[in-house]
C-alpha cells in the first residue's frame, strides 16, 4: 500500500490518531486520506494513540464480567423491552442478524447517552440504569462512553475532511447523539452448537462503531473478494468501522462491511468471550440523505432519503430488539 504506507499489523489498516490530533495541516490531511482509503476499501481500520487508558478498559471488562456472573433472575430485573432494549440488560435469544431467524449466542448490557440534548424526546433517549449489585459497573461504563464519544468525534472530523466537507460537519449531530455502549458476553459453549457463529453476519446500523478490543478472537470481516478474514487487533488498538448510516450518507462511497463472530476451537469452548462496541449514532433528526456532491450528475442516490431516527427504528425491528 505504497500510497499511504499504512501498517497492517492488525489484519486491517492501522493508524496513529495522534498524527491527526496533534499534527500540522499536512499530517492531518494524510491521516484523513489514509482513513478514507481504508473506509472506501475494507470499511475497517485499527486506531492507536487514542489516549483511552488501559486501566479504564480493564475496569470495564472486570465490571462487565462481574455483572454477567450474576444470577439470571437478577440480571433480568434490568431488562428494558419498553425502551426497545436500548438500555439495560438484553438476554440470550433476543437479538438476531437481519434476515436471519437464528438468535445470536450472546447477552449484553446497553448504556445510552448520559448527556442528551436539553430538549429531547424521552422515547429516543431513555434513562440509564444503575446496577445495585455492582455500583461501579454503570459508573465505569458511563466514563468509557464519554471517552469513546470524544474519540468518535475526532474520527468523524477526519472523515469529514476526506469527504471534502467542513471538518465540523458531524459535530453538532453526534455531540449528545443517540449513541450506545454495549457490553457483550458470549457464554462458554456447553453443547454442540447448531451454528458455527456466535453472532451472525451483519452490518452495523450507526455512523461508526468503535470496538474496544475483545477478550478472545472470533471477529471476522467479509472482504470485497468474499473472503472472510480474522481481525486480530492488538490490546492498545480500537477497531473502528463504518456503519450503514454513514454508508447511506456517503452514497456508498464509504463501505459498511459485513462482519460476524465465529465460535472458537473446541478446545476453547469453556471460555467466555467479552466485547465492548461503542455504536456512534447522531441525534435522531439528522438526515441520512446522500450528500449531493457524492451523487454523480444524472444519477439517483443509491438509497432513498430517511432520518437517523426513522432508520434506527426500522433496523431495530429487523433485528428483534423492537416490536
Amino acid at each position: 500500500m505504497e500510497q499511504n504506507d499504512i501498517s497492517l499489523i492488525a489484519g486491517i489498516p492501522t493508524l496513529d490518531i495522534r498524527t491527526f490530533l496533534n499534527g500540522n495541516d499536512a499530517e492531518k490531511a494524510k491521516f484523513a486520506a489514509d482513513l478514507g482509503h481504508a473506509y472506501e476499501t475494507i470499511g475497517f481500520a485499527a486506531i492507536h494513540g487514542h489516549g483511552i487508558s488501559d486501566s479504564l478498559i480493564e475496569k470495564l471488562y472486570t465490571e462487565s464480567a462481574a455483572f454477567f456472573s450474576l444470577p439470571q433472575e437478577t440480571k433480568r430485573k434490568y431488562a428494558r423491552p419498553e425502551a426497545n432494549n436500548q438500555r439495560g440488560f438484553v438476554s440470550m435469544g433476543i437479538e438476531h442478524a437481519k434476515n436471519s431467524e437464528a438468535a445470536d449466542l450472546k447477552e449484553f448490557w446497553q448504556v445510552g447517552q448520559p448527556h442528551p440534548p436539553i430538549e429531547h424526546n424521552p422515547a429516543h433517549f431513555p434513562t440509564n440504569d444503575e446496577v445495585a449489585e455492582r455500583p461501579e459497573f454503570q459508573k465505569t461504563a458511563v466514563k468509557a462512553f464519554e471517552e469513546l464519544e470524544n474519540l468518535g468525534q475526532a474520527i468523524l472530523r477526519a472523515i469529514a475532511l476526506h469527504l471534502k466537507v467542513d471538518e465540523a460537519y458531524f459535530e453538532s449531530w453526534v455531540s449528545g447523539g443517540n449513541s450506545i455502549l454495549r457490553a457483550i458476553h458470549y457464554p462458554p459453549i456447553v453443547e454442540e452448537p447448531s451454528t458455527a457463529v456466535r453472532a451472525g453476519q451483519h452490518e452495523d446500523i450507526n455512523l461508526i462503531t468503535l470496538l474496544v478490543g475483545a477478550s478472545a478472537a472470533g471477529l471476522e470481516v467479509l472482504r470485497h473478494d468474499n473472503e472472510w478474514i480474522p481481525i486480530t487487533a492488538l490490546p492498545e488498538h480500537i477497531v473502528v468501522n463504518v456503519g450503514d448510516m454513514l454508508q447511506r450518507l456517503t452514497n456508498h462511497r464509504l463501505k459498511s462491511t459485513t462482519h460476524r463472530v465465529v465460535n472458537p476451537p473446541r478446545s476453547e469452548w469453556n471460555k467466555p468471550r467479552f466485547s465492548m462496541p461503542f455504536f456512534c449514532h447522531p441525534q435522531p433528526e439528522m438526515r441520512l440523505d446522500a450528500m449531493a456532491h457524492l451523487v454523480p450528475e444524472g444519477s439517483a442516490p443509491a438509497e432513498p432519503p430517511i432520518s437517523a431516527g426513522e432508520y434506527l427504528e426500522q433496523r431495530l425491528r429487523e433485528i428483534g430488539l423492537a416490536k
